[in-house]
């Protein structure tokens, strides 16, 4: 009897235990308990009558943090000082090897400058590799990754110019790198789920904080480094920590900010327009896995790198340009190279190109949204560009001006 007993106990326990776990399964797979993570994409879908005004604020926290990176042109010519402080350590024709390891020789300009470039390939590399895991964990998981890599890679760097070792300079490239991917694809297909009724403006303003990183950022730096440089430090390092810190948590908190809409949400009132036939919009369908093999792709592709590279090629050394080729103009002493400018003048140059870098910052926000809010068209855009090799006084060479050409364009 008292076997039977002990047997009926188990299976009754047995039960329960079976049916409480399928009950914490199914409330899961529902968003109505608190099991998983909070990271989870499940947790972030919004409830009924959530405000989608919120969404656009936490992806410009984001974005304005990692668009930092079209402001590290503040850094090249200190870091370039690292050593001599004043004057740079030079060393002679180091070989690649030399350079990565070296001690006792500062780095040149062009080392540095990789550091740039290094964040730029991995950014496109991560986003191309990861956009599809983004889709499924949602962009909170994301937002909270791509500030781990940028601000860790930012502190990689910090420890890099403290040891005096550009590998792990160039390795903090590669870090904060994937952090600007996950981070610059993450508001975009959120913003536009939340405002199908206005695509152009909600891929606008997922974009435009990333252009308008350095505004803040550039100054900022600027400022941090004059607080933290003395006689044997130009306060680089400092400045990489600092910044570090602050933006791992506006980061942080642009992450947990993100809701997602729950299916088939519309916003009230809304009804998707009726398709028109237009010109330059076709309706055949070519599957992700199947693009890399049109010949369109690589023709899209081609021409998205050209531009992308001649903006970056200039925000890249926006600050030391600037420095470089008007020197004591800036400040009224225009007999006077950079180089010949003593500590203080050289700090006042440093500055105006601190703001020089978020002067086209701003314009870079100005040109991403009302590019995409307010659309100029495929034959207006050559044409402003066209004008703007004109305008530019930092030009070296400008094309011919025949008004022919020009209003066939537009």
């Amino acid at each position: 009897m008292a076997l039977l007993k002990g047997r009926h106990l188990f299976l009754v326990v047995h039960k329960i235990k079976r049916e409480t776990s399928m009950s914490v399964a199914t409330s899961g797979r529902t968003g109505g308990s608190s099991s998983g993570s909070i990271l989870d994409r499940e947790r972030i879908v919004a409830k009924a009558g959530f405000n989608r005004w919120l969404v656009p604020p936490a992806a410009l926290a984001i974005h304005l943090c990692i668009g930092m990176v079209y402001g590290f042109s503040v850094f090249w010519v200190p870091l370039t000082q690292a050593l001599g402080i004043t004057q740079p350590v030079v060393c002679g024709d180091l070989g690649l090897w030399a350079d990565l390891v070296t001690t006792t020789c500062d780095w040149r300009r062009a080392d540095v400058q990789m550091l740039f470039t290094i964040c730029i390939i991995f950014l496109g590399s991560s986003a191309a590799l990861w956009g599809g895991w983004l889709e499924r964990v949602g962009p909170r998981k994301a937002g909270v990754a791509a500030a781990c890599c940028w601000c860790g890679g930012m502190a990689v760097a910090a420890v890099g110019i403290i040891v005096h070792q550009l590998w792990l300079v160039w390795l903090s490239g590669v870090i904060g790198g994937v952090g600007l991917g996950l981070g610059y694809i993450s508001p975009v297909s959120t913003l536009i789920k939340w405002f199908p009724d206005r695509r152009g403006m909600a891929t606008g303003m997922a974009i435009m904080g990333f252009g308008g990183g350095a505004m803040i950022g550039s100054p900022l730096a600027n400022m941090l480094m004059n607080h933290f440089k003395g006689p044997n430090d130009v306060g680089v390092w400092q400045t990489f920590l600092v910044m570090a810190a602050l933006y791992f948590l506006v980061m942080l908190a642009g992450a947990f900010g993100y809701r997602v809409p729950p299916a088939g949400w519309r916003p009230e009132g809304w009804t998707p327009p009726a398709t028109a036939q237009k010109a330059l919009v076709t309706h055949g369908n070519v599957h992700l896995r199947d693009a890399h093999k049109t010949k369109q792709f690589w023709l899209i592709w081609a021409v998205l790198c050209l531009n992308v590279s001649a903006g970056i090629g200039v925000l890249a050394v926006a600050a030391p340009m600037l420095q470089d080729i008007f020197g004591g103009r800036l400040i009224g002493h225009p007999e006077l190279s950079f180089k010949q400018l003593d500590p203080a003048q050289q700090t006042a140059v440093k500055t105006i190109g601190a703001v020089f870098a978020s002067l086209l910052s701003l314009f870079n926000i100005g040109g991403r949204f009302s590019g995409l809010r307010f659309p100029i068209g495929s034959a207006a855009s050559p044409l402003i560009s066209y004008f703007s090799l004109w305008v530019s006084p930092s030009t070296p060479w400008r094309p011919p001006w025949p008004m022919a050409t020009v209003s066939r364009l537009s």
